[in-house]
């Protein structure tokens, strides 16, 4: 499974996504599920993947195929956020058609993609492009978008996440919402790639990657827990208490 998150505020973008693969209880491999494509003072884009293996490394390889051949539309050549995302889907769904036709069992194919970034002096944008090609942005009142294992970390991203959250209090959202999600789903694990960009910047941004056994993930968590202890503490009691 896979836990991926964009947000979107008034400073900028935060990217989070783990890289756990399961084809099985037996099968369980790491893999990067973000991939950058940057320009400095150009154009910045981030690409998270979701699904079916396969096809995301398909698809992140033919974006990348395309800008070193020149190919009359790649990433470096499209106008704007919406036909960079027309570009990415036409590329999926081709992939998972070829896919399905050389197949012989039953196989999902299907992959599902976090597109997020800038071009030049146009505002920074997260899209969320489905498997059968459409697309979506993240709505005002709820500025993030995620995919995959999705249930445990969307309510501190409802509850804490608006548009005008500062940049790095995005970002430890980010955190904590894949921390209660590796918490509750196994198949979902580090090492988690966190990547923050700033709005205008133009550039590769900030990213770290944290693996299990990293200070500041246990330092993070950690402090979430005891938060989370200390705020049941002081709720109201009941009247009988």
């Amino acid at each position: 499974m896979t836990y991926c998150v964009a947000i979107n505020t008034d400073q900028g973008l935060i990217f989070c996504s783990d890289s756990r693969t399961n084809a099985g209880f037996d099968n369980i491999s790491i893999y990067s599920k973000m991939h950058t494509f940057v320009w400095p003072g150009e154009r910045t884009f981030v690409l998270l993947s979701a699904g079916n293996l396969a096809t995301t490394q398909s698809v992140v390889k033919r974006l990348w195929s395309d800008i070193e051949n020149g190919a009359p539309v790649n990433l470096r050549t499209v106008a704007n956020m919406l036909g960079a995302s027309d570009y990415i889907s036409s590329i999926s769904a081709g992939v998972q058609k070829q896919h399905n036709e050389r197949d012989t069992a039953t196989t999902n194919f299907e992959a599902t993609f976090i597109f997020g970034g800038q071009i030049g002096t146009a505002k920074p944008e997260t899209l969320l492009i489905y498997p059968q090609g459409n697309y979506i942005h993240e709505s005002d009142e709820h500025p993030f978008l995620q995919i995959g294992e999705v249930k445990y970390g969307k309510p501190i991203l409802d509850r804490i996440i608006k548009r005008a959250t500062p940049l790095t209090h995005a970002a430890r959202c980010a955190l904590v919402s894949m921390n209660s999600t590796t918490r509750s789903n196994l198949t979902v694990g580090p090492p988690i790639d966190l990547l923050i960009y700033k709005k205008d910047s133009l550039d590769f941004g900030q990213r770290m990657t944290l693996t299990e056994n990293d200070p500041f993930a246990k330092q993070l968590s950690e402090a979430w827990n005891q938060g989370l202890i200390q705020a049941l503490e002081n709720l109201p009691r009941f009247p009988w208490e």
